[in-house]
């Protein structure tokens, strides 16, 4: 873009003098791409709107079974009521959610032979008995909180759950094949911001590792996802799953967190028993 400048002479006539300045047209039209990106450093609970606060950092009282949850069945030593039809259990044996992922016949068969076995009582499909990680995108569901460090460079997730962790580069680095051909439990994820909200994409994803509950995946699975906050200290990710080896469609989620704040801004640390799983896996 080349301005005009007014000079004024000594002689009181001014002449027009053309100076080049290197500004680019599109950056100085574009508001978002001179936009500073948010800070999403900071401790996040799971936030479920609509559903109670419960005085949780997260907002959200803690579900059955989780920790700091009241007995089920009301009064000690109650037998809890049976779920209904429509709530599958963690060991399939109400089926699948109408929400779940939807499985080709293949994968569908795998995810068959492991219920069968979770039902049996066998902990050889579970992930979390064994003390792997939870995988993505399961990990984003944070069962207690996460904690986001924030740099120009990249950004990491760190998940309570069995100390879980993973980075999001945002300098413009690829997946190599040397990535490609190592897959792991967190992928391997790159991003790059758009105005307001981080978009990621997430590959080279453990086929061990499961897209949500113990629903397979294959080594094609790719995460896509667009995370941003929709109003102060609230914090949400909007996931989809692909796969063209065990999807029919692609599957999608959003899982929302609340900031936390001192002093519950603090992430205990989460040791797996090891032996005791081992003595588990023997069962």
């Amino acid at each position: 873009m080349r301005a005009l400048i007014a000079v004024s002479c000594a002689t009181g006539c001014c002449v027009m003098l053309a100076a080049s300045l290197s500004v680019n047209p599109a950056v100085a039209q574009s508001p978002a791409a001179a936009a500073v990106p948010p800070d999403f450093s900071g401790v996040y609970y799971p936030y479920n709107p609509g559903r109670g606060g419960g005085g949780r950092p997260g907002g959200a009282a803690p579900a059955a079974g989780q920790r700091g949850a009241p007995p089920a069945g009301g009064e000690r030593g109650a037998a809890p009521p049976r779920p209904t039809q429509s709530a599958p259990l963690s060991d399939g044996s109400q089926g699948r959610s109408p929400d779940a992922p939807k499985l080709t016949a293949e994968y569908l068969a795998k995810w068959e032979l492991m219920r069968k076995s979770r039902i049996a009582g066998s902990y050889e499909y579970d992930n979390n008995a064994r003390c792997l990680p939870p995988g993505m995108p399961a990990m984003m569901g944070m069962a207690y909180g996460m904690e986001i460090q924030q740099t120009k460079d990249r950004i990491t997730f760190f998940s309570e759950l069995n100390d879980a962790m993973r980075r999001v580069y945002l300098d413009g680095r690829k997946p190599t094949a040397k990535h490609l051909d190592d897959p792991t439990y967190a992928g391997y994820s790159t991003g790059h911001w758009e105005g307001d909200t981080l978009v990621v994409e997430t590959v080279a994803l453990h086929p061990d590792s499961f897209i949500e509950g113990f629903t397979p995946h294959s080594d094609a699975m790719t995460v896509s996802e667009r995370i941003r906050f929709v109003s102060p200290g609230i914090l949400e990710d909007r996931i989809t799953v692909r796969d063209p080896k065990a999807l029919t469609e692609p599957w999608q989620a959003v899982r929302t967190y609340r900031k936390a704040l001192p002093p519950n801004d603090e992430l205990r640390e989460f040791a797996c028993a090891e032996g005791l799983s081992r003595e588990l896996l023997k069962k």
